[in-house]
């Protein structure tokens, strides 16, 4: 795999305008890093660095819900090394800053917002010399997933969800619940189910096909997906090389609603990573500090499980299939 051994890596956040939000920006440069306090995160880049010249390809991330750039920091640095640049953009009212409309309504969005990427990064002095945008990369994390899946040739509908969630609501609770309540075992968890379905009844009625395809992503990767809105078929034969990351212990996603039902659709698919181990948050890296409540309870690393040697090996296998399959 061909590396910028020498290189830094540069970062530079190109801002929102009318037609969207801010798309932060890693890529190699042959400025001297230094540290740099992002959100809880030090990162050790070149802050808007001079741009070199790498593998002239572009992979884009979306981020999971409602989730920042920096927890794929770790991935942007291997897949830097390897020469790609690599945007980030920030996913409206889903994000860090404003986690104000998950679910549906940012499904909706989302890959519309990688596409935009695509056009900021081309409109871009600094980097549109440096690309051949006709083959360029996507990966995505859980609502990243979706977005993936969606750009796969996947369809997806809000009602599909509440479909899924009228009968396996108690096996996969918190993707019909989101990290709002749990489920113990108790007289409450009757109460707590009618509770959800209710507001899933009410909220989930559109029952329209939702698609989104952009011709010049040509590789994409989905980690622990959110996938059971999706009709699996619609993915029996994705239009470009797919690949899904698992995580067998994902308390927030149950694999067998989501990764596992893309994977049992789509023969050509390839399983790239089965963390037996990992749950939710296996894929993050760094992993955000302070998790607490049952958002950390869901996305924290289970006992057992491994990072110093699992997420290294990850980020190496989805740079080794972007550099398989744009290259």
């Amino acid at each position: 795999m061909p590396t910028l051994a020498t290189a830094a890596v540069g970062l530079t956040e190109i801002p929102g305008d009318a037609d969207g939000g801010p798309v932060t920006v890693f890529y190699a440069s042959g400025d001297a890093p230094r540290p740099v306090q992002r959100g809880s995160f030090m990162l050790d880049v070149a802050v808007d660095g001079a741009p070199q010249v790498g593998n002239r390809r572009l992979v884009v991330i979306s981020h999971g819900s409602p989730a920042s750039p920096w927890v794929y920091a770790d991935l942007a640095r291997v897949l830097v090394g390897a020469g790609f640049v690599v945007a980030l953009p920030e996913h409206h009212a889903d994000n860090y800053k404003d986690g104000s409309e998950p679910g549906p309504p940012s499904w909706k969005r989302r890959p519309l917002e990688v596409s935009r990427a695509i056009d900021v990064i081309a409109a871009d002095p600094r980097f549109r010399s440096l690309l051949s945008l006709d083959k360029v990369g996507m990966y995505g994390m859980s609502a990243g997933g979706h977005t993936a899946l969606t750009l796969a040739g996947g369809r997806w509908s809000p009602a599909r969800l509440r479909e899924h969630c009228e009968n396996a609501i108690t096996e996969d609770f918190h993707a019909c619940a989101g990290p709002f309540m749990r489920l113990t075992g108790g007289v409450l968890d009757g109460a707590k189910t009618a509770v959800v379905r209710w507001f899933l009844g009410w909220r989930l009625a559109d029952s329209t096909w939702y698609t989104h395809t952009d011709p010049r992503i040509a590789a994409i990767v989905a980690g622990v997906p959110f996938a059971a809105d999706f009709d699996a078929m619609s993915l029996a034969a994705p239009r470009v090389p797919l690949a899904i990351v698992t995580a067998r212990q994902d308390k927030w996603l149950n694999p067998r609603y989501h990764s596992d039902a893309i994977l049992g659709a789509c023969a050509s698919c390839e399983r790239l990573m089965d963390i037996q181990t990992g749950g939710h948050g296996a894929l993050l890296s760094p992993l955000p500090p302070g998790l607490n409540g049952l958002v950390g309870e869901l996305t924290a690393d289970p006992p057992g499980f491994d990072r110093a040697s699992v997420v290294p090996e990850l980020n190496r296998r989805i740079t080794v299939f972007f550099v398989r399959n744009l290259l």
